[in-house]
C-alpha cells in the first residue's frame, strides 16, 4: 500500500533492470523485498550478502547522498556496524532517483530493550557525539522543539487526535517543554533511532541502519529511543550512561511525543507498524 501522494512504485523486476544496466555482475542474485515499516525507502536484499535501498519519494533523495558520503567517514569511529555502501545508482529504467546497493547485515529489530541493549545505545550516541562535527551537514531534527515547522506540525497533529489521546495533557507537556533551553553546541546524532532502525542479536546491540537523516545539531532527538524502544525499567540505566540532565529528558521525551503525533494521522490507514509504535510511544509518555 502507498504510504505517500508522490510515492514511486518499485517492484524486485525493476531492482533486477537497474542491476542489469548498471551493476551486472550482481544481476544474477536473488532478489527479495523487506517487509518493513521504513517510510523513505524500499528495501530488496539481494543474494545473501548485500541489500538495495531506492528511495520511495522525491524528497528522500538527500537521503541517499548523506549516506553515501558520511557513513564511511562515521563507520569507524562507531562502536557498532553501520550500512556500508558499494554500488551508488544513478536514475535509470523509469526509475527517477539515485539509490544504493550496500552490504547486507544481520540482526533482527527488538520489540523490546534490556538494560544491556539500553547501555549499548547509549555507547552508541556518545561516540557519534564524540565525532568531529565540522563540515557536517544540518541534521532536520536537529533544530529547537519551538522552530516554526516542528512546532505547527505538532499542534496540528494534536488538533486531529482527541478521539485518540488526552490532548489537553499532550498541549501542556508541549508548551513546557518549547521553553526549555536547547543544548549548546552541535553534535552528531541519528535522528531517527527507532526499533526498525536497531538491529539486534542474542539481545545485544548488533548494527543501527538507515543513516538518511544523520546530520548535526541539537543531539537531543536520539533520546526517543528511550521512549520507542526501552521499556520503563530500563530507561534510567540509559539516562544515567549519557548523564543527562532534567530539561534535556524532558526535551527529549518531547521528540518522541511529537514524532508519534506526528506519524499517527499519516500513517493511520498506511502503516499499521508505525501506527502501533506511534500509540505505544504516546502511552509511554502520556501516562
Amino acid at each position: 500500500m502507498r504510504m505517500h501522494a508522490d510515492e514511486i512504485d518499485t517492484d524486485p523486476e525493476l531492482v533486477r533492470r537497474l542491476l542489469a544496466a548498471q551493476f551486472p555482475q550482481w544481476a544474477d542474485l536473488a532478489i527479495e523485498r523487506v517487509d518493513s515499516a521504513g517510510t523513505d525507502n524500499a528495501m530488496y536484499r539481494l543474494g545473501p550478502s548485500l541489500a538495495v535501498r531506492l528511495p520511495r519519494l522525491p524528497r528522500a533523495e538527500d537521503n541517499v547522498h548523506r549516506e553515501q558520503r558520511w557513513l564511511p567517514f562515521l563507520a569507524s569511529q562507531l562502536p557498532v556496524a553501520v550500512p556500508e555502501p558499494v554500488g551508488r545508482g544513478v536514475p535509470g529504467e523509469g526509475f527517477p532517483l539515485p539509490w544504493t546497493v550496500c552490504r547486507w547485515l544481520p540482526g533482527v529489530n527488538p520489540v523490546t530493550g534490556s538494560e544491556a541493549l539500553a547501555l549499548d545505545l547509549a555507547d552508541f550516541i556518545r561516540a557519534l557525539r564524540k565525532i568531529d562535527p565540522a563540515d557536517g551537514p544540518r541534521q532536520g531534527r536537529g533544530v529547537p522543539l519551538g522552530s516554526p515547522g516542528r512546532d505547527s506540525a505538532t499542534r496540528e497533529a494534536i488538533s486531529q487526535l482527541h478521539d485518540d489521546i488526552d490532548t489537553s495533557r499532550a498541549l501542556a507537556l508541549w508548551e513546557r517543554a518549547i521553553r526549555l533551553p536547547s543544548t549548546r553546541g552541535v553534535f552528531w546524532s541519528h535522528g531517527d533511532l527507532s526499533p526498525g532502525n536497531v538491529l539486534v542479536r542474542d539481545g545485544r546491540l548488533a548494527a543501527v541502519i538507515d543513516f538518511g537523516g544523520v546530520g548535526v545539531g541539537d543531539p537531543t532527538v536520539d533520546l526517543v529511543v528511550a521512549w520507542n524502544l526501552l521499556p520503563a525499567a530500563a530507561r534510567s540505566a540509559f539516562r544515567a550512561a549519557l548523564d543527562v540532565d532534567d530539561d534535556t529528558w524532558e526535551r527529549g521525551q518531547a521528540w518522541a511525543m511529537s514524532i508519534a503525533l506526528i506519524q499517527l494521522p499519516y500513517y493511520r490507514d498506511t502503516n499499521p507498524a508505525l501506527v502501533a509504535l506511534s500509540r505505544h510511544v504516546l502511552a509511554e509518555v502520556l501516562a
